[in-house]
């Protein structure tokens, strides 16, 4: 057996080396040691946190667009004349191009370069911008969320390659601090954006407030990026457009299941189960073309990389646990708590305190700390919070929700930060592109299924829960008999005898569903409390270094 597992990790090690060389323009051993010893001695020109802030500008922008319109959409609907569930393709639409984008990330940045392709990518989306503003229809809004996704998929795997490759590795840790507090808590800004900009402007002004902002983003990233010497020197510059046809129908028809599965009633409808097929079909088929066309679209040989393959999972199930309970705690707290959505979103905010101040712990010990310690700590932390929200009742106070958040925030810093340097920490600098690419694309494939994991869940459980909770309302049970003599008495004195058993059978309904909601948000923050602990396992899978060997340092091209 181990000889076997010895020989399975030296085919792995042979076909990452493969896949390494592959992105080498031939040369001639001279030339390539001489290339090798430039990329070893690469350094930024300009300082790493003006290069930082400058990336994240353009990241945290895109992070925002993707929740600065969940509030808004009934406005949206209202405005230009569709229905909120028509208005919900503002968002799936924005999701789909952005999730055919991403893993495609790291090869369009290898071809045009990262600071080109940040600077088109960035540009693209202010115009796109502008244009969701200025939609006169539905139809006119849903096209230009379409280019929106297609522009800002690229920015978050690129800023975070740019990133890694301008910090030295010993201070990588403070860039994905730096990275994880754009990626965290611009989703936690945007409802609480979203809702104050539409009540006292207009919802066109959630996406007019990107123009600004891109401005000043294109006119760092010009300044201050500049590309690494190991970029766009693989002459290949063939598009594949078999591999980016297949991806883009697997994840179109994967993300439309995701998002209007539930509405369907998932497999019951016929639709569902087609675009099950279509998308399971194109997978299978984008799989088998990237692994044997010469140049493939996404380069999926870096999953050859251990800490990349393990991180990789492990940021898909994270992603359903974080945006699973970003979903349904807003909606607990509007739909059984009565709270606003401006309300709302002051009760979840607390939770981008807790992710500011984990990120500054976690980015000075990062690389002093074992970071499987670090990422189990974070687990703990978080599964800690969602057991704490599965206490929750229907006569609490805000701060039951605020200490949670907070602690469901702290979690954060501990979980982003060290998963992210590790699962980057053995893949070479040439390779940075193709593998954040693939992280971004599980994360948000993951938080899209756990929205609707959770969503769905939530549904049916407050169906179970309340056909559980009817049985025990019948005439033979006391307690039921006296509180409804005791309802229809009281309300008998307010409305007249003949109008209180129905008035009173209509409270004692009312408050059926309402605890039957209750204990399925209770089943739900628990289930994702236990999903958490699934995590620590996989931990050990994780290979931990200090550092690079010299001879890794070589062909990986560290910064």
């Amino acid at each position: 057996m181990r000889a076997w597992l010895r020989f399975v990790w030296r085919a792995g090690n042979s076909a990452l080396q493969a896949t390494r060389e592959s992105y080498w323009t031939p040369l001639e051993p001279a030339g390539k040691a001489q290339y090798e010893a430039i990329d070893r001695a690469w350094k930024p020109s300009h300082n790493v946190w003006l290069i930082a802030f400058s990336v994240m500008l353009a990241t945290f922008m895109e992070v925002l667009d993707t929740s600065v319109a969940t509030v808004s959409l009934p406005h949206i609907a209202g405005n230009l004349s569709a229905t909120t569930d028509e208005s919900t393709w503002v968002l799936t639409s924005y999701l789909i191009s952005n999730a055919i984008v991403l893993p495609s990330s790291g090869w369009l940045s290898n071809m045009l370069g990262r600071r080109r392709y940040q600077l088109l990518s960035v540009c693209l989306f202010t115009l796109a911008s502008m244009w969701c503003g200025a939609a006169t229809s539905l139809g006119m809004l849903i096209a230009a969320r379409v280019l929106q996704g297609a522009a800002g998929g690229g920015l978050q795997p690129v800023s975070q390659a740019v990133l890694l490759e301008s910090f030295p590795v010993q201070k990588r840790g403070q860039a994905m601090a730096v990275y994880g507090m754009g990626i965290i808590v611009s989703p936690l800004l945007g409802p609480l954006m979203g809702g104050w900009i539409t009540d006292n402007y207009s919802w066109r002004w959630i996406f007019y407030i990107n123009v600004p902002i891109g401005i000043l983003a294109l006119f760092m990233i010009y300044t201050f990026v500049e590309d690494p010497p190991y970029i766009g020197r693989n002459t290949d510059r063939r598009i594949d457009y078999i591999g980016f046809g297949l991806l883009a129908l697997a994840l179109t028809a994967l993300q439309t299941v995701f998002d209007k599965g539930q509405e369907a009633d998932w497999f019951s409808a016929l639709w569902v189960r087609w675009f099950v097929a279509i998308a399971a079909v194109s997978l299978v088929a984008f799989v088998v073309h990237e692994l044997t066309t010469p140049a493939p679209l996404v380069n999926l040989r870096v999953l050859i990389n251990r800490n990349l393959a393990t991180g990789t999972f492990l940021i898909g199930l994270l992603g359903v646990i974080i945006y699973g309970t970003t979903a349904i705690l807003p909606l607990f707290l509007q739909e059984l708590i009565g709270y606003t959505a401006y309300s709302s979103g002051m009760a979840v905010a607390p939770r981008g305190i807790g992710a500011i101040l984990s990120m500054m712990i976690a980015a000075r010990l990062v690389g002093r700390w074992d970071e499987r310690l670090l990422i189990t700590i974070g687990v703990l932390i978080r599964a800690a919070s969602l057991f704490m929200l599965g206490d929750l009742n229907l006569t609490m106070s805000m701060g039951s929700v605020v200490w949670p958040n907070i602690v469901n925030g702290f979690a954060n810093g501990f979980l982003f930060v060290p998963l992210t340097t590790l699962t980057m920490k053995t893949l070479p600098n040439e390779l940075m592109g193709a593998g954040t690419g693939l992280y971004n694309l599980l994360r948000n494939l993951g938080a899209s299924l756990g929205i609707s994991m959770v969503t769905t869940l939530l549904t049916r459980g407050e169906q179970a829960h309340q056909n559980f909770l009817a049985a025990h309302l019948n005439l033979s049970d006391p307690v039921y008999w006296s509180t409804l003599q005791k309802l229809k008495h009281f309300l008998g004195l307010q409305m007249g005898t003949a109008n209180s058993s129905h008035a009173a059978l209509g409270l004692l309904y009312r408050n059926l569903q309402q605890q039957a909601a209750l204990c399925s948000y209770i089943d739900d923050f628990r289930l994702l409390g236990y999903l958490s602990l699934t995590c620590l396992p996989f931990l050990l899978l994780f290979r931990n270094v200090k550092g690079r060997k010299p001879e890794r340092q070589v062909r990986g091209r560290s910064a």
